[in-house]
């Protein structure tokens, strides 16, 4: 038996010798050739077979076979471990850290618990140092159960336990395990360093308590031992007041850090963003610049978010071009964001071509371009999409049919929009409360508001303010009072401080000519301390956002902005709009009521854009409330006398206004 086993091992020497001179360093063969190779030298014994194995594996495994499963059900579950316990191998500190990386790495959670329980067997059972990479493993595989359950059964902890359990529960939205963990890690004298502290604020940040008490306490030690001046700890504490929308004294850290990196910058930049203060976030971009940081990924993804919210497509397409200069991909989330930003500025041509040069379109990058089509009122194009996506096989999740289901509520898809609601049941999609709210609004936007109604009170989970507010809504637009009325009291009952739903009943029933009881509902309104939000529409342009209201009297070009509407007025009146006074809801005559439709904050922005744009040019206005009947049909007209396309984006949706008719064909 012995010849034969030194022949076993002859044949494997000789072929990686072989390999080794033409030029390859590690020659791997499976289980099969290495047989093959041991019946070639006429070993037939399956134990020298096994010990060929044995021998060769212990002498050129790779890294890529580590996680290699066991060739016999009888071992542990990898082949490496089953020839440590066959003594081929040497279970040393080098060879378990490679494993416990490569399952990192690869985030193989069934192996990291193989290697594991194996550790549990040898004389490294109780080394710190290797719990603490067992501990990071689980902890980057996404397991914090495991992770807790090793932190808890460790007789021996240091700072970097404690730091890589606090760091997990912070990235995986645990914040409040992560800050409980604290106050018990200074009981045992430990001192955090300054990773356990910028996790810890990243966990505060995500934490609404009284007063933000737990990172206060936090910022307030950091103060005492001078950690605050440390960039990342800096950066963390600028990103904490961040999230909680402190900007002021999120402005005041960053400008107190001795040291900025290109993560300080970004963490000031997605605070603004997020509170859709554009105008903020893109100054600061551009400081960014010219104090020569060089952008990234997540800054370019909030910047495009802050110009998104605010519709500052010219501003938007500079920092899209920069970042083209810059040579950055179009990655999915950055991509996403840029494609979002194009959506709601008014331009679904280019969110397209986003969408189509993306480097990898995930399940929101679909979503996000579903969202621009419903948006720009692109029924079909969206259930096209929709299926297209499905073909390819994407998984649709709630946001993907609530972009559908949306997108057939604004189109009058009636048909369509119940069969999607229905499919939601096939892919186990558990339904929110958005969802039925659309449900209602197709069915009333439809003028079944009878079905409506029905399907509010057959629904399994009780109807919310929104789901009542649809119905509202669609009451106002189709003038049933009573049923306006009903829906009406159920939202004062479930949100007696929104001004919306008090609004749409006064608009019923001053449309109807019953003035008192519009009277009646603002009474109550102002009894109630309820406050309308006030109209506005801004137009972005040459970079400068310019803002109106209605009645406007403070802009510096008032004067000519009034004569070019009353001229414009002129002209629309003589090819047939007609001033629809149902939308004024003042107790004044048919005249009067005339003079005030012409002063609403749209019919101002679009004057100002005809005065500062060229002839031909898109103008592009938004709106912060539902766009008027009246200003709909007027800015129709315009399009028609001037030749030019008219974005608006109200709350709801794009109008496309072109050649005298709406992308929307009146059904908004």
């Amino acid at each position: 038996m012995s010849r034969h086993i030194s022949k076993s091992k002859s044949k494997a020497l000789y072929l990686y010798k072989k390999a080794a001179a033409v030029g390859i360093q590690k020659l791997s063969l499976s289980a099969a050739q290495l047989r093959t190779s041991a019946t070639r030298a006429s070993c037939t014994d399956s134990e020298e077979i096994s010990e060929g194995e044995d021998w060769y594996a212990s002498h050129i495994i790779q890294d890529k076979d580590l996680l290699r499963k066991s060739l016999h059900n009888s071992g542990t579950g990898l082949h490496v471990l089953d020839l440590v316990n066959r003594g081929s191998l040497e279970a040393d500190r080098t060879l378990y850290n490679k494993l416990l990386n490569r399952c990192t790495q690869m985030g193989r959670l069934q192996q990291a618990r193989i290697v594991h329980a194996h550790i549990l067997t040898s004389h490294f059972k109780d080394d710190l140092p290797i719990h603490n990479t067992i501990l990071n493993m689980y902890v980057k595989c996404g397991s914090l159960e495991d992770a807790r359950n090793l932190f808890d059964q460790m007789p021996c902890k240091d700072l970097v336990t404690w730091t890589a359990l606090i760091s997990g529960y912070s990235q995986y939205d645990r914040p409040q395990d992560a800050l409980v963990l604290f106050p018990q890690m200074l009981l045992r004298g430990l001192e955090p360093n300054q990773f356990t502290l910028s996790s810890l604020f990243k966990a505060a940040g995500a934490v609404s308590d009284d007063n933000n008490k737990h990172g206060r306490q936090i910022h307030a030690y950091c103060l005492k031992y001078g950690f605050d001046t440390n960039v990342y700890v800096g950066t963390s504490l600028v990103d904490m007041y961040a999230r909680w929308g402190h900007m002021d004294e999120s402005q005041l850290i960053f400008d107190s850090l001795e040291t900025k990196n290109e993560v300080s910058w970004n963490a000031l930049i997605a605070g603004h963003a997020r509170k859709a203060q554009g105008e903020h976030a893109l100054r600061l971009f551009w400081k960014m610049l010219r104090e020569g940081f060089k952008p990234t990924h997540f800054t370019y993804s909030s910047v495009f978010t802050a110009c998104a919210s605010a519709g500052s497509m010219e501003q938007g397409k500079w920092v899209h071009a920069h970042m083209i200069k810059s040579g950055a991909k179009l990655v999915a989330f950055v991509g996403n964001t840029l494609l979002d930003m194009y959506a709601k500025s008014g331009s679904i041509e280019d969110a397209r071509k986003v969408f189509d040069r993306l480097v990898r379109q995930d399940i929101v990058s679909w979503n996000s371009m579903l969202t621009g089509y419903a948006q720009h009122g692109l029924g079909q194009e969206t259930v096209q999409r929709f299926e297209e996506m499905l073909r390819i096989g994407i998984q649709p999740n709630d946001i993907t049919f609530l972009c559908v289901l949306t997108a057939c509520s604004h189109a009058g898809l009636l048909d369509e929009g119940q069969y999607y609601f229905d499919l939601m049941k096939s892919y186990n999609i558990e339904l929110q409360i958005s969802h039925y709210v659309t449900i209602v609004d197709l069915l009333g936007r439809a003028g079944l508001l009878d079905r409506a109604e029905k399907f509010i009170r057959e629904m399994p989970i009780e109807p919310t303010a929104a789901v009542w507010g649809a119905l509202l809504g669609a009451c106002r637009m189709h003038k049933n009072i009573d049923l306006g009325a009903y829906a009406a009291e159920r939202v004062f009952e479930l949100d007696p401080h929104d001004s919306g739903p008090h609004v749409l009943l006064s608009n019923i029933y001053a449309s109807a000519g019953r003035l008192s009881d519009a009277a009646r509902v603002r009474k109550l309104m102002k009894d109630c301390g309820v406050k309308k939000e006030p109209a506005c529409s801004w137009v972005e342009i040459e970079n400068a956002v310019h803002m109106f209201v209605a009645n406007d009297d403070a802009h510096p070009q008032r004067v000519e902005i009034l004569q070019m509407w009353e001229t414009i007025s002129g002209k629309i009146k003589d090819i047939g709009y007609v001033p629809d006074t149902s939308h004024v809801l003042f107790f004044v005559d048919q005249q009067e009521r005339e003079v005030k439709l012409q002063y609403h904050s749209e019919k101002l922005a679009l004057a100002f854009a005809l005065l500062n744009t060229t002839p031909g040019s898109t103008i592009r206005i938004k709106k912060n409330i539902r766009v008027c009947g009246d200003c709909h049909s007027a800015i129709k007209y315009v399009s028609k006398v001037e030749g030019r396309e008219i974005i608006v984006r109200d709350t709801n949706r794009f109008h496309h206004f072109r050649n005298g008719s709406c992308s929307c064909r009146d059904y908004w």
